[in-house]
């Protein structure tokens, strides 16, 4: 791979379209509404051709202009077939978007003499080439897409950073933003307007699917990485830089890989970002896959060693002392529960110093009896609970109050006791441990 200073330009302008598809790909997500941008993406077709028959000129200011007209527009158009119509939010998008896409084909396709308009390029880009249709700036030659991605970048910054309390309360609350004083319609079409903007920016360099993939690709990952909104703008931003500098890496060396030369490096730095989506994914520490999956886990192995302090309890109520015990196997039998797993739950029992070794097995040791003693008492009198107030039959309480006694905590020890009258005994005249 040789790096030149062409590279260093195409890395730019794809950094520069993927972050600002991502800032404002936040909001399209927490809104549930990441297939807006699919849908702006296509239905600004029509205003670049109208913009185009109007002004006969490419000029950007008409295309931003036509662009911000349809995205209102769609955006409008969308939530009046969904209210009036009652259909589906993602139906009432579906017909607009497509309606809008196929009437600005046929506009291109009648004026194909006139309009020069590129549809590959609008779906595709041509990042590659941006390097070489420069403007003087600064005593720099600088690429035309990177001077207009970079305002683009600026107004999407700027607008996230100046209205981000409002745009945060009308992404989560919509109502509530409207009862506090910020209009969460404007807002909402204040956003369109922006993504279709960005979306028109980036058609010519990096293409429309580049376009779809960083409004929702960045702003997804993070959200699995972060549970507060101005980290995950950051984050978003941040992988979406990544995306740019790997996908364009990538699309120089990978095709080699497999004896090709080179590919699109707009397509790449899709797949770089779905890539890092994908790890993400699995490896995020709460919202990942494995994430979930351990903790899930050590919830399960919690629960066991828990079962495990209450049946060696009630062994040593039933044998009237201390001391008693029991043998893996018989753990597992009485749990329903292969050896191996309760081996795994004792070992780290033992390891606590909650249960220890005795002449029949396993037994409890003082700290061990502690911690069953709540145990118990929650589930006695989560009983009694269930029985005076939700007047089930005694023998129906057992299996309700097994689940419940694992999520009872010491306040809620006392209320239970509180509005039980502190019974002494469980409805089936079991005794209830005593608070410690």
């Amino acid at each position: 791979m040789h790096w030149q200073t062409l590279d260093t330009w195409i890395v730019v302008a794809g950094a520069l379209s993927a972050v600002s598809c991502a800032l404002l790909g936040n909001f399209l997500v927490l809104r549930r509404a990441s297939m807006m941008g699919d849908a702006i993406s296509h239905a600004v077709l029509p205003g670049l051709a109208l913009a185009f028959l109007i002004t006969d000129s490419r000029d950007s200011i008409a295309m931003f202009v036509g662009a911000g007209v349809v995205g209102v527009l769609t955006a409008v158009m969308t939530q009046w077939v969904h209210r009036v119509g009652r259909v589906d939010p993602s139906a009432s998008m579906g017909v607009v978007f497509t309606g809008l896409f196929a009437l600005g084909l046929i506009l291109i396709v009648r004026g194909a003499d006139h309009v020069d308009l590129d549809p590959g390029c609008v779906l595709y880009g041509a990042i590659e080439l941006t390097p070489l249709d420069t403007v003087f700036l600064g005593g720099w030659d600088v690429p035309r897409a990177v001077v207009i991605l970079a305002v683009v970048f600026v107004i999407n910054a700027l607008f996230v950073a100046v209205f981000f309390k409002e745009l945060r309360i009308s992404s989560f609350d919509p109502q509530l933003s409207t009862t506090v004083g910020i209009n969460a319609t404007v807002m909402h079409h204040a956003l369109m307007v922006l993504v279709a903007i960005t979306a028109v920016a980036s058609f010519e360099s990096v293409g429309s699917i580049l376009v779809i993939a960083m409004l929702i690709v960045p702003a997804a990952s993070a959200q699995l990485l972060t549970d507060r909104l101005g980290s995950m703008v950051l984050v978003s931003a941040a992988i979406a830089v990544a995306s740019a500098v790997l996908g364009h890496a990538g699309a120089m060396t990978v095709p080699g890989w497999f004896g090709f030369e080179d590919t699109s490096t707009a397509g790449m730095i899709a797949v770089a970002a779905g890539v890092m989506f994908a790890v993400t994914w699995v490896a995020a520490p709460r919202q990942g896959l494995v994430g979930k999956l351990l903790h899930r886990v050590m919830v399960r192995l919690r629960v066991l060693q828990e079962d495990i302090l209450g049946v060696l309890y009630r062994l040593e109520e039933y044998r009237g002392g201390e001391g008693a015990g029991l043998s893996i196997a018989k753990l597992g039998e009485v749990l329903a529960l292969r050896p191996a797993f309760a081996s795994v739950a004792i070992r780290g029992l033992v390891k606590r110093g909650e249960v220890t070794r005795t002449g029949h097995g396993y037994g409890l040791t003082r700290g061990g009896r502690e911690a069953a003693a709540r145990l118990v008492r929650a589930h006695r009198l989560w009983e009694s609970y269930l029985v005076k107030f939700l007047n089930l039959p005694p023998d129906h309480v057992h299996g309700p109050a097994e689940r419940l006694e694992h999520v009872t905590d010491a306040a809620m020890h006392e209320a239970l006791a509180d509005r039980t009258d502190r019974p002494e005994h469980d409805p089936q005249g079991r005794a209830i441990p005593p608070s410690p």
